[in-house]
């Protein structure tokens, strides 16, 4: 082999180390840029701003969000939210819930604003998120601590001062679980806390549709079964309602 062929394999060979080197760099850089871009908050975002844009339906969205936490280890979620943080010193109503407003950290590619409210829910053992459906609002409900009896019904319409509603669930939602409501599907909740203490991170969508959200609180308690597997339910003020329904009275 002459001095020009000696030269050209020395150049190919050292051409070869660095393209690998390049490769292999790519790889380690993007295994560290890969959990920021594809950050779950960032996609929850995106999730929400395709709903409010009307991207995809509630429904779709519905199955996003739990495709999304099912996804995602549930102590980096309560890590991002700072969530022991939240709840030091909270105080728990006797009747229904106490909520704690959730702030992101900076996160590129995550705007200041998001396209949706976050809180934390809390409650102590027996206290109850009232039952209750929403119109033109969305929301998500993760288990963070504890857990709770949840029951779900499909809102078919509203009869006067009554909803006609269908149950759909009822279960032990429990730690890492998550259900959702949407004016697509299982649009009435209920939860009661099972243990000393029991924690959600909701994430809200009001005011969809183009139009003003709202609530309607219902006597459960109270439902007239039609016989066709749906109830009529009595459509009752807050204050009445927390204090059939805020507590658990045995």
């Amino acid at each position: 082999m002459d001095r020009r062929e000696f030269s050209k394999g020395v150049l190919a060979t050292v051409a070869s180390f660095s393209l690998m080197d390049s490769l292999f760099a790519a790889e380690a850089i993007g295994k560290k840029i890969k959990p920021i871009t594809d950050h779950w908050a960032i996609q929850l975002n995106e999730f929400c701003a395709d709903l409010r844009q009307d991207s995809i339906s509630p429904s779709q969205w519905q199955e996003k969000i739990q495709e999304l936490y099912n996804q995602v280890e549930l102590q980096e979620i309560v890590k991002f939210i700072n969530f022991q943080n939240l709840i030091k010193g909270i105080d728990f109503p006797d009747l229904g819930v106490n909520t704690k407003v959730v702030q992101f950290p900076k996160l590129g590619g995550l705007p200041d604003k998001t396209a949706f409210v976050k809180k934390i829910f809390g409650m102590k053992e027996g206290r109850a998120i009232i039952p209750h459906g929403h119109s033109n609002m969305a929301s998500s409900h993760l288990i963070l601590k504890g857990e709770m009896h949840l029951r779900h019904y499909e809102k078919i319409q509203k009869d006067g001062d009554s909803l006609i509603i269908k149950p759909t669930v009822d279960r032990i939602a429990k730690l890492g679980e998550s259900s959702s409501i949407s004016d697509e599907m299982d649009n009435v909740h209920w939860f009661i806390a099972n243990t000393a203490t029991a924690f959600t991170f909701d994430v809200i969508m009001l005011d969809l549709n183009q139009k003003p959200y709202d609530i309607h609180n219902l006597d459960i308690y109270e439902s007239e079964d039609l016989k066709n597997g749906t109830l009529k339910v009595p459509i009752l003020d807050v204050e009445t309602a927390l204090i059939k329904y805020g507590k658990q009275h045995h």
